[in-house]
This record gives C-alpha cells, structure tokens and sequence, in this order.
C-alpha cells in the first residue's frame, strides 16, 4: 500500500469537517484540520500536506486570501500545494476568479461524496 497522503480540510463548519474527515479517512487519507484562515497557514508551514480543501468563507482569512498567501510562499513545495475550494456561493464567484488566486478545482456545497473522494484522488495520485 502506497504511503498515505495528507489533506487539510480548513473548515469552520464542525458537521461538514467531521463528515468529510470520515469520507477521507475510509479511503486511507491523513487529515489535517483548520478551522479558520490563520491555523491553513500555520498547518501550511509545519506539515507536508498533499491536497488542500478549502471552504471559501472560513473566520479570520477567508480561503480566497489563505490561497494567495500560500501561492506567494517562498517554499515551492508549499506554493504549489493543489488547492479545491469549497463552498456554498459558488454563484459568486467563476473559475476564472478561482484560477486568478491560484485554486486549482472546486466543489459545491451540500458536497457530493463520490466527487469528493474522486476530486481529491485527482491532486493526490501521483
């Protein structure tokens, strides 16, 4: 078995992070959690983490600025983390303002399961 991959899921809902944890955790992940803008940096800085989920409208620094602020890293390593947005307003927003920040997909809330274990093994496969 390959070596289990770590996801961060910045999240301030606490029934969406337990639910998405679980999901993840049956298909071998590690998780990582944040439940605002300044702990995805922190988590960013001390932990090598495969895959990025972001809920757009987290307290603090919301996924939009956290995404700008880990593109702008000085560590490749970090910059380059994939990052899959999550959020309930994606009427708000388009891919293009998406991709302008640096998010490389993104997922519509109520999630879908099955598209987020298949989204997440899209950034994570190597």
């Amino acid at each position: 078995m390959a070596e289990s991959k770590t996801i961060l899921i910045a999240e301030d809902s606490s029934v969406i992070l337990n639910l998405t944890k679980k999901i993840l955790e049956l298909q071998n992940y590690k998780i990582l959690v944040a439940k605002n803008g300044g702990e995805v940096l922190k988590q960013v800085e001390s932990n090598k983490i495969d895959a990025i989920l972001m809920d757009l409208n987290i307290p603090v620094k919301n996924g939009m600025d956290c995404t700008k602020e880990i593109r702008a890293s000085k560590n490749p390593e970090v910059a380059n983390i994939p990052i899959i947005a999550v959020t309930g307003n994606a009427n708000n927003y388009s891919m293009d303002d998406f991709k302008a920040v640096g998010i490389n997909d993104y997922l519509p809330k109520p999630l879908d399961f099955d598209m987020l274990v298949e989204t997440v093994k899209k950034y994570t496969v190597k």
